[in-house]
């Protein structure tokens, strides 16, 4: 006989139902189970806020998987050390806290304007393509100031090699064989690894080391002194990824509600109106003025969250909104039920940007938004990715109406393997007229 207080089983749930429709199990488990479920023996499903919140939070009892997509090169000099790994971490965590991006706003604010400015009007263009591109410009920018140029394109070759990877695959080999698309990842990762290095000897041996992310990484500490190279080049093709990768499946999603909800968008362009001419001269000030589309880029994280399904797996026996979760067993966090919970949002299946201009939405409030997760291993982009996602928002409404191909049937696939996504999206764009000057006669 099972245990009393385990979380209920799904009826006809099992592995095999979820792959053929991972949304539609995940919304049915929350509406007729609650706040956990199960999906088979030792796999559980944190569906509302309160658990998620929990489980990301209480890293010691639901560590994440230590399994990243770009582990450190083997070396004859060997690894860092955990330590260095550490402080490598925390050295990059400089570089991305909101002083940081709030100083450098300028830097970003062009990329966007740029990704505005080429889309071709009057159309029918697969959007994702070029929102990657500008957002890893923009993103690899960021990181590596005048260096970027010489660093992109091996960015964007870490990218295929991290979509080659995570390709669903019949066979789950173990770490240690070297399948094709392992070779190729540890090719893609020399080759970053070694652009990236005389990078390193250059700025270190000038003194030169520069204002962003990896002059961050190169400044000595006064306790520790300088960070080994070989623990900053491990710790850069990760990031580097992320900071576009991410949120260029967001921006698909956001640029679909542009084109979905105009009265919406021309309330983003009336905001957008208002910023510099020149996209350099653009300030923290200035983006914090952009209330409503960033209240609209946080609505459409809340309703398809990239990252919308978080593993984790349980250590040691615990406890779970009343239930007990056995050791071994995996919890799967599910931002994406967990911020429809009508419990914690008003006609939660609406798009309502107007729901965060109040206090009553805050996004501090614990599970409420989750979709840059929280705790010990939340996102350390997400000043940078919500910076990016709210210019390239106001850019591009500033400058376009947007709007979907016409016909019957919808011009993108909704993916949900390895996040939230609009493949193939086709969007149009046509010019936005400019609003007359205020003395015009009619």
């Amino acid at each position: 006989m099972g245990r009393t207080n385990e979380p209920p089983r799904l009826p006809e749930g099992s592995f095999a139902a979820w792959s053929r429709d991972r949304l539609a199990m995940a919304r049915r488990g929350a509406d007729e189970c609650g706040d956990v479920w199960q999906l088979e023996p030792g796999v559980y499903v944190a569906a509302t806020a309160g658990p998620c919140e929990t489980v990301l939070r209480r890293a010691q009892d639901f560590p994440k998987a230590s399994s990243p997509l770009f582990p450190p090169l083997k070396r004859s000099s060997g690894a860092p050390t955990s330590e260095e790994r550490a402080r490598a971490h925390a050295a990059r965590m400089r570089g991305l806290r909101p002083q940081a991006v709030a100083a450098r706003i300028g830097e970003i604010a062009p990329g966007a304007a740029r990704f505005a400015d080429q889309w071709p009007t009057g159309q029918d263009v697969e959007v994702l393509p070029p929102v990657r591109h500008a957002l890893a410009e923009i993103g690899v920018r960021y990181l590596f100031s005048e260096d970027a140029p010489a660093l992109l394109p091996f960015a964007s070759q870490l990218f295929l090699a991290r979509e080659v990877l995570v390709r669903p695959s019949h066979w789950e080999w173990p770490h240690w064989i070297p399948t094709p698309a392992r070779r190729f990842r540890t090719r893609q990762q020399t080759a970053f690894t070694d652009a990236l290095r005389p990078i390193v000897q250059r700025r270190r041996s000038s003194g030169r080391l520069g204002d962003d992310m990896l002059g961050q990484m190169l400044r000595p500490s006064a306790r520790y002194g300088l960070l080994p190279e070989e623990a900053i080049l491990d710790t850069l093709p990760g990031i580097t990824v992320a900071t576009f990768e991410t949120p260029s499946r967001a921006a698909g999603w956001i640029l679909l509600h542009l084109a979905r909800y105009p009265q919406a968008a021309g309330r983003v362009a009336a905001e957008a109106a208002l910023l510099p001419a020149d996209p350099a001269e653009t300030t923290s000030a200035h983006l914090d003025r952009l209330r409503y589309t960033q209240a609209l880029v946080r609505e459409v994280l809340r309703l398809h969250p990239p990252s919308w399904l978080l593993t984790r797996h349980v250590t040691r026996p615990t406890e779970l909104a009343g239930y007990t979760i056995d050791a071994g067993s995996t919890v799967l966090v599910c931002p994406y039920t967990a911020q429809r919970d009508a419990r914690e949002h008003t006609d939660p299946d609406r798009f309502q940007p107007e729901r965060w201009l109040d206090d009553s939405g805050s996004p501090a409030k614990p599970g409420v938004f989750l979709s840059f997760g929280t705790g010990p291993h939340g996102c350390e982009g997400a000043a940078l990715a919500m910076a990016m996602l709210t210019l390239l928002t106001a850019q591009t409404a500033r400058r376009c109406h947007v709007s979907e191909p016409r016909g019957p049937e919808p011009g993108y696939q909704v993916t949900t393997l390895e996040g939230l996504a609009t493949v193939g999206l086709r969007l149009r764009a046509t010019l936005r007229r400019p609003p007359p000057p205020a003395n015009s006669e009619r």
